[in-house]
């Protein structure tokens, strides 16, 4: 018995067996897509490297030129003039002490969170509550800063979050399947030029082993990692 529903299989079988150029896999992704609401589509990067050793982790941001597609709520952690900085740069929440009472309540109004460095003493209460759901902010990140306004810029302007998992899998958002194909592949392009900038210099081996592309809804499209090939390049 299928585990998936018809359609889901009819696109399952217009997956090529070879992986194909980054635009044309952006153009199959979006015709197999038949979901009734605008899908998030998300690159998985698997990587040669042993996420259980310290000198092999691969985390950080990438800014997506064509953005996410996501409306991101983000959260500020700040007083006085980095607050009003931050209010005009348009954060959702601003606030310290009452912030801090609505998330240890279990409200979670937010898809990011920012603080100023002065107020991480207070923040890194909250460790235990936000570092699960990834919404600490860290410094690596740039979401512990006194530049709020940049901050809360790039998160809503499309910068992204990437983490390999102990399996070496990189999973990434690359926009939405209403994108264009070009802007898809255009996004797929600058975190795949950001993964490879930081590759652990401890890694060995070759290390993009693959690269597959999906929908919310539809199956994965093999994606040909070669350097080589410009991103917005059908194959021919």
């Amino acid at each position: 018995m299928s585990k998936h529903g018809k359609k889901y299989d009819a696109a399952e079988k217009q997956i090529p067996a070879e992986p194909v150029a980054p635009l044309a896999a952006m153009q199959l992704l979006k015709e197999i897509s038949t979901a009734n609401f605008d899908e998030t589509v998300t690159g998985d990067f698997r990587l040669g490297i042993d996420t259980r050793q310290a000198d092999q982790q691969l985390r950080g941001t990438v800014s997506l030129p064509n953005g996410s597609g996501k409306t991101v709520r983000v959260a500020v952690f700040a007083e006085g003039a980095a607050a009003q900085a931050a209010e005009e740069a348009g954060a959702d929440i601003v606030g310290t002490d009452i912030l801090m009472e609505q998330i240890q309540a279990g409200e979670f109004n937010f898809d990011a969170a920012v603080a100023t460095p002065d107020q991480m003493g207070k923040v890194g209460r909250l460790g235990k509550i936000l570092g699960p759901r990834g919404l600490m902010p860290n410094p690596k990140l740039g979401t512990v800063t006194n530049d709020v306004a940049k901050a809360i810029n790039e998160l809503k302007g499309g910068r992204v979050e990437y983490r390999a998992d102990r399996y070496g899998i990189a999973h990434v958002i690359l926009g939405k399947v209403s994108f264009t194909a070009e802007q898809l592949a255009e996004n797929y392009g600058a975190v795949y030029d950001e993964i490879l900038r930081m590759k652990p210099s401890a890694a060995k081996g070759k290390y993009v082993k693959s690269v597959t592309v999906s929908g919310t809804m539809t199956p994965g499209v093999p994606v040909d990692s070669s350097v080589t090939r410009a991103y917005t390049e059908a194959a021919e």
